[in-house]
């Protein structure tokens, strides 16, 4: 079985259309008996991301801090639920469970996290897929702001072959089941 690990926020966003792309792509990882590993809470964009999965029968595994597992609520539900002792040990697991990383809306956190599987990728720690949502442009200056690092010269160009850029759930799982395939 594969595992997706979702990057997305621990809060709902004022733009329902977001929770519910986070429900759709949990339904879509369960419909295709992969399992999702992430952040471990229960509210927000990753709760609903979860209890979709769950509700689809799928697998999903959470991690999370100890000093977090209050503040972002801990999923008690899930498959499995692992505490770590804090945010890098929580990513290094995460990683080690997962065989692509896809990327939701979401706020610091969610950046923090693309970014650092991002440049674990370009560094070679891994050679996994990571697959960013541009779901109604939200990520618009982000992908602005590495067209201009790479024109400042800070970022190769072929850097930018890293990590795919989907304006919609069904182009960026169509891309997934091609990587698989080819796996």
């Amino acid at each position: 079985m594969k595992n997706i690990c979702v990057y997305c926020g621990s809060r709902e966003s004022k733009n329902p259309n977001f929770p519910a792309l986070a429900e759709r792509a949990g339904r879509e990882i369960a419909q295709r008996n992969w399992g999702i590993v992430y952040g471990g809470g229960k509210v927000g964009m990753m709760g609903k991301l979860a209890d979709a999965v769950l509700e689809a029968e799928g697998e999903v595994f959470g991690v999370i801090p100890t000093r977090l597992k209050k503040a972002e609520v801990a999923h008690t539900g899930l498959t499995d639920l692992h505490e770590t002792q804090d945010m890098h040990t929580r990513k290094a697991l995460m990683e080690s469970l997962s065989d692509a990383f896809l990327v939701l809306p979401g706020g610091f956190g969610t950046l923090d996290e693309f970014f650092e599987i991002l440049t674990w990728r370009q560094l070679g720690i891994h050679n996994k897929p990571i697959f960013l949502i541009n779901a109604e442009g939200y990520f618009d200056g982000l992908v602005q702001f590495t067209k201009s690092a790479v024109e400042y010269d800070f970022i190769r160009k072929s850097s930018l072959d890293l990590f795919h850029i989907c304006e919609d759930i069904d182009d960026c799982f169509n891309q997934l089941e091609r990587f698989f395939e080819l796996d």
